[in-house]
């Protein structure tokens, strides 16, 4: 099932659901890799497993091997990295924020896709899990890399619909 078969299972209460995600999907402004990478990362991001499943059928073929996967990766690393550094930013002992994490994130240095769009995916999924600290950092790595405001809006416009989507489905 696609996610645009996925969403149309929302109840009518969720119509803005549908009809953003149904906007998102024919959007051509993020190009292809960016786009479905950011779908596939958001999906996974949620931990919603039907939406994960709708996502991966969405993105089958229209995303190389390396850009699932490292969607994938960014999803899997922001769920250890946002709790982690969450914690730390929350935490009011400043001590926390100057030990080393001792967390491997080794994906972080080789992706297998092009850094920006690494970071944009890690971007959104820090969004989802609310983690002020690591979308601060990421968004600094993007604009070091020349990607404009309304690219990293976007992401983070992906990331609401998809969690919203999730949300919603559970309660049903």
């Amino acid at each position: 099932m696609s996610l645009k078969q996925f969403a149309d299972t929302l109840p009518d209460y969720a119509k803005d659901l549908r009809l953003n995600l149904g906007s998102l999907l024919n959007d051509q402004t993020l190009g292809d890799q960016r786009k479905f990478g950011l779908l596939l990362a958001c999906a996974h991001g949620t931990g919603y497993r039907p939406v994960v499943a709708a996502a991966e059928a969405e993105v089958e073929g229209k995303l190389t091997p390396e850009a699932a996967n490292a969607a994938r990766a960014a999803a899997a690393v922001m769920a250890m990295n946002n709790v982690y550094y969450r914690f730390v930013h929350l935490c009011s002992n400043p001590e926390y924020g100057t030990l080393p994490a001792r967390l491997r994130m080794n994906i972080l240095r080789d992706p297998g896709i092009a850094k920006d769009d690494f970071e944009l995916f890690s971007l959104a999924v820090s969004a989802i899990n609310g983690c002020g600290m690591c979308i601060d950092s990421h968004e600094r790595v993007l604009q070091q890399h020349g990607v404009k405001a309304e690219t990293i809006q976007a992401a983070a416009r992906i990331a609401s619909i998809v969690q919203a989507v999730a949300t919603v489905h559970a309660t049903l």
